[in-house]
């Protein structure tokens, strides 16, 4: 059999599904963002609300300028990875602050967020190790540990009664790690750190947080879900994207300085890939400048994000059990779904679909998600086009 058999399969199952053939393709869609909240689409201006750009930082005059600064300092990239020549006082410099920042002794950059939980979990699980993830935890935490090779054991979505029974109920010859998003990215709900870390704890099981969705959101500082609920000194090890809240890309890892240590000696996709770019590393450096110094940003956000989510749940629609800026639209139908983001977007507001298998089946929602950046003007567009819509299509 032909290897490549399976890629015309699927090419021909995309080009003829009717969503694509009909026009209502979300996948893919060419932008090009001109402003923390409006994109341009096929030559026309949109109001986006599918961004994880929280606190409005991508077109911040500072983090542009310390962008263009580094650029012209050290030039475009590093050409090596970390553990030769790539290492600059700029990445030095970014692991201390945000060990500091996120009250941990030590951290560690990587390139991606992804590559981050990957070579973490890959280098600190064995094939005798078990990790318990909690089932709604991102792609990148499950792969982590499927390259490891240790035993993965998932428990119900924040139910701690499942988590301790799944502990019980599993023989682990070597360590044990719990792992799990600290906010959930198709659902905008919080871990139950507190719980998590109580049944962990009573069982000798380290535990790691992703803060991808948390940093600069949670905490009365930002600092994310261990500041967020008080329990920073519990957590092991907490990890965290550069894509969200710090407006760039990369992550890092913060833990003791031992498995700081090991990680950087350790993690394949730390030491085999080339390191993060300066430009990259001195937008982040500046984004926590402002993190730390504009906590009206912050303040901003959350007042934007209730203010959706009372005029969404008040219009009638199902917005599951959200906690963040993070707000899905729960639809149910792909095709209805796949139609209601189509006809938002005609109506000049971009939000992202999300169908099985990125959220369980019959399920699929519009995921929208705010930033501090948007205008109550903007979000009252927003509110008024979910609800002429919803009732075109008899969703609300």
């Amino acid at each position: 059999m032909d290897l490549f058999a399976k890629c015309r399969e699927f090419h021909d199952y995309i080009e003829n599904h009717e969503a694509v053939v009909q026009g209502y393709n979300p996948f893919f869609v060419p932008n090009r963002a001109v402003s923390a909240t409006e994109t341009i689409v096929d030559g026309e201006s949109k109001l986006m609300i599918g961004s994880n750009n929280y606190l409005g930082l991508t077109h911040h005059p500072k983090v542009l300028e310390a962008a263009r600064d580094a650029l012209m300092k050290y030039g475009s990239g590093c050409t090596g990875s970390r553990f030769l020549n790539g290492t600059l006082d700029l990445h030095v410099e970014l692991e201390e602050r945000l060990a500091a920042f996120v009250g941990k002794p030590g951290a560690l950059v990587f390139s991606t967020g992804y590559q981050t939980n990957l070579g973490t979990l890959h280098s600190l699980l064995g094939r005798k190790d078990v990790a318990f993830i909690d089932a709604d935890s991102h792609a990148c935490i499950v792969d982590g540990v499927l390259v490891s090779r240790g035993e993965m054991e998932r428990f119900k979505h924040n139910d701690m009664d499942d988590f301790e029974r799944k502990i019980k109920d599993t023989e682990v010859s070597g360590g044990s790690l719990v792992a799990t998003d600290g906010v959930f990215s198709m659902s905008g709900a919080i871990c139950d750190l507190p719980g998590l870390l109580n049944v962990s704890q009573r069982h000798g099981v380290r535990s790691m947080v992703d803060d991808a969705h948390s940093i600069g959101v949670l905490g009365p500082t930002g600092a994310g879900t261990a500041e967020h609920f008080g329990e920073t000194e519990r957590v092991d090890l907490i990890t965290a994207t550069f894509s969200k809240s710090f407006a760039c890309i990369g992550g890092f890892v913060a833990a003791d300085e031992d498995v700081i240590t090991f990680l950087k000696f350790r993690a394949r996709s730390f030491i085999f890939s080339a390191s993060m770019p300066p430009s990259a590393v001195a937008t982040v450096i500046a984004a926590l400048d402002v993190i730390e110094s504009e906590p009206e940003r912050r303040e901003q956000l959350w007042k934007n994000a209730r203010m959706m989510h009372d005029g969404l749940r008040g219009l009638g629609f199902n917005i599951g059990d959200t906690e963040t800026p993070i707000v899905p639209v729960i639809i149910g139908d792909d095709m209805k779904t796949f139609i209601f983001w189509k006809s938002l977007l005609d109506a000049g507001i971009f939000a992202n679909s999300a169908v099985s298998p990125a959220v369980p089946a019959n399920s699929a929602r519009i995921r929208t998600s705010y930033t501090a950046a948007h205008t109550e003007e903007q979000l009252s567009f927003v509110l008024e086009t979910f609800e002429r819509i919803g009732k075109q299509l008899g969703v609300i």
